[in-house]
């Protein structure tokens, strides 16, 4: 599969998202606005996540993220129909993205569970640092990534661990994060809509590959409908919201450009951290803050290579 791989365009009598279209929202806004939602939505996902593995279990709350996403988008892009319209190799993308998306999350709870989030954050970074190097090209640009990873550095509190298993799955969630970033900007070429259409199909692939390992330690959210709102609030939260906004900032912005503004992600952290648990920042904390933001506004974005 190269870059030029694509969702194929809906056809005439064939359901769009709401989002498409020259007049709509997804290119009326920029996209650093649609990036910096699903920032936030990134740590507030997991947050509530982590309260409830007691509850349903790491893989069971895994299982119920991914068939909320997917419920929610099967009416909305009719995955069946673009599985029916794209082409083999199209399909194949989409059948990849979607086992990524399915063994990214349960690594990503899996290492939650066992580890820091702020070690589980620092791995992750790892891989975004490789791709925002991949795609620079100029000076400036290499100096901005490096001003924001000095400023992540100061966010991130990096403490090793003893604990082997806890590293495997770190590990392995920052090196399929490295594949969504690549995976979802082939498929958010083919334009916002579009993307978003692929991105549904995408996580119905991603529900069948992960159903038959998380079901039974979901099983308790049935019987308990307040632990079930929960669980598709966290869904939502991590899943529907920070997906469909990456897909509309994918769309518009070079992977590497993406790439350098994920190292936001601290920072979102930390202002949620503020407003949310009353978690007041210490003076490297707000450097480090100031570092990254700087870095990112430096940064000038540069079209990839096809």
């Amino acid at each position: 599969m190269d870059d030029q791989t694509q969702v194929p365009p809906a056809g005439p009598g064939a359901t769009r998202p709401a989002l498409v279209g020259p007049d709509s929202l997804a290119t009326r806004l920029p996209p650093h606005l649609w990036f910096a939602v699903s920032a936030v939505f990134h740590y507030l996902g997991p947050a509530f996540a982590v309260l409830l593995f007691p509850h349903v279990g790491v893989l069971g709350m895994a299982w119920l993220r991914i068939a909320t996403a997917a419920l929610i988008f099967a009416p909305l892009t009719r995955p069946w129909r673009t599985f029916a319209r794209a082409e083999s190799r199209t399909r194949l993308l989409l059948i990849v993205f979607g086992t990524c998306l399915a063994v990214m999350n349960c690594s990503f709870y899996l290492a939650l569970d066992r580890l820091p989030i702020s070690l589980v954050a620092a791995i992750e970074f790892v891989g975004t640092i490789a791709i925002a190097l991949v795609g620079l090209r100029t000076a400036r640009n290499l100096a901005a990534l490096a001003i924001a990873v000095m400023g992540t550095l100061l966010l991130i509190d990096v403490k090793w661990s003893s604990d082997p298993v806890g590293l495997f799955w770190a590990f392995l969630n920052g090196t399929l994060f490295i594949g969504y970033i690549v995976l979802g900007h082939r498929v958010a070429r083919a334009g916002a809509g579009d993307g978003i259409a692929g991105l549904g199909a995408a996580m119905a692939v991603a529900f069948v590959v992960v159903l038959p390992i998380g079901v039974s330690d979901a099983l308790p959210a049935f019987f308990s409908p307040p632990l079930l709102i929960a669980a598709i609030g966290v869904g939502i939260c991590s899943s529907v919201i920070p997906y469909v906004c990456d897909q509309l900032a994918m769309s518009r912005l070079p992977r590497s450009s993406f790439a350098i503004m994920l190292s936001l992600l601290p920072v979102t952290a930390t202002l949620i951290g503020v407003v949310v648990l009353r978690q007041i920042p210490s003076l490297g904390d707000c450097l480090g803050v100031a570092l990254v933001v700087a870095g990112v506004a430096f940064h000038k974005p540069v079209a990839d290579r096809a």
